[in-house]
């Protein structure tokens, strides 16, 4: 692959020679991967092509469908870099970051050994049942789908986190 030079859209004027510094690229001869911080333990990755001491900085977005996902990678990264406020990370509601977090509480209260039953009095605040009671209980049906779904992302699902939804 040959890299020509940038055009001149793309010189010193877009892009200002103090926000490249504030990246602190490694010097001349070290590691040209290094990790940006996104702030909230969130980090990009970039890659250093500086060269000839040409301060100038390109971003490729393959066309595919994460390319859009990507976009929004380079939009949050653009805002760190110049020092304005950070966009939300829109890949994930609330709620569904709440019902991750309980997915993942009854994976570990079940792995522990703990009951079903024991886990939805953990995660949803309900008393001790019977067993009539708890057969016929939705806590019992809210629980196994939890589980179930938990031990999908544990078997690989997580990925689907890093995409946002689209349409088919």
């Amino acid at each position: 692959m040959v890299l020509t030079e940038a055009p001149p859209a793309l010189g010193s004027s877009a892009i200002s020679t103090q926000a490249i510094r504030r990246l602190d690229l490694p010097a001349e001869g070290a590691d040209r991967d290094f990790r940006f911080a996104l702030g909230d333990g969130q980090h990009l990755q970039i890659l250093n092509c500086a060269d000839d001491g040409d301060m100038i900085a390109v971003a490729v977005v393959p066309l595919g469908l994460d390319g859009f996902d990507r976009i929004e990678a380079i939009r949050r990264f653009l805002a760190a870099l110049h020092g304005r406020v950070i966009p939300p990370d829109t890949r994930l509601t609330r709620q569904q970051r709440a019902r991750l977090r309980r997915m993942l509480q009854a994976f570990d209260g079940h792995r522990a050994g703990a009951t079903q039953q024991e886990i939805a009095q953990a995660l949803l605040n309900i008393g001790h049942l019977d067993r009539d009671e708890w057969q016929a209980s939705s806590a019992r049906h809210a629980i196994k789908s939890l589980l179930r779904d938990a031990r999908s992302m544990v078997a690989g699902g997580y990925r689907k986190l890093l995409r946002h939804r689209r349409p088919r």
